[in-house]
């Protein structure tokens, strides 16, 4: 089973994360997961994208326990949403199962197929990885929640990002924890205008990035 490794734990603020021996990291902030993921993702990224799109085709790598699908669902009350979840290495079913029910019924939808959870908010799981991963849309947001640089450095280079870009849209919007000097740059040598923004409790910056 690839993922018997997780530990489930509760965070700072009372939702629940997990910890991958594979990747020696934690899936969220041990300070506050559901914070952390609002911070990043809804605040910087889905309330920007829903001012300016009237859909929103959404593209989050690294699906993880499913918080920020789960967040982006409560929060599509406007405007229509389309996720896409990448994951590689999807948590096993005996892990999921100990989760919060509200995220036990996103993990137990099927793969590969698009859901309605309602009627603004689709969803679809992709069983791969970000570098086999062949769209047929583009994107307006993008929610870049791999594991770090040093746990998955083939995901934070200049060459991926640059894929990521000539997926997305104009003016679309990619949100990302890391806010490294390495990752800035990756980022700006793909095309896109990087601005940097205070971060959760204990995580000084986050960055959203722009497409020109």
């Amino acid at each position: 089973m690839e993922n018997r490794d997780l530990g489930i734990r509760t965070t700072g603020d009372g939702s629940i994360t997990c910890y991958s021996d594979r990747f020696k990291q934690h899936y969220h902030s041990v300070h506050g997961a559901r914070t952390e993921s609002e911070k990043v993702y809804l605040d910087l990224g889905y309330a920007l994208a829903a001012e300016r799109f009237a859909r929103i085709e959404l593209l989050e790598v690294g699906f993880g326990t499913g918080l920020n699908a789960y967040l982006t669902a409560l929060a599509s009350e406007k405007v229509p949403t389309f996720y896409t979840g990448l994951e590689a290495f999807p948590i096993e079913e005996e892990e999921w199962r100990q989760f919060p029910e509200y995220l036990r019924v996103l993990h137990g939808l099927s793969w590969e197929e698009e859901h309605t959870i309602h009627p603004l908010f689709n969803v679809i799981k992709l069983r791969t990885k970000l570098e086999d991963f062949l769209p047929d849309k583009r994107f307006h947001l993008v929610y870049y929640d791999a594991f770090s640089p040093e746990a998955q450095p083939e995901l934070w280079t200049s060459e991926r990002f640059a894929q990521v870009y000539g997926w997305m849209e104009a003016g679309g919007i990619l949100c990302t924890y890391c806010s490294k000097v390495l990752v800035q740059k990756n980022l700006k040598s793909a095309g896109f205008e990087v601005e940097k923004h205070p971060g959760p409790p204990h995580k000084r910056e986050v960055i959203r990035a722009i497409k020109k």
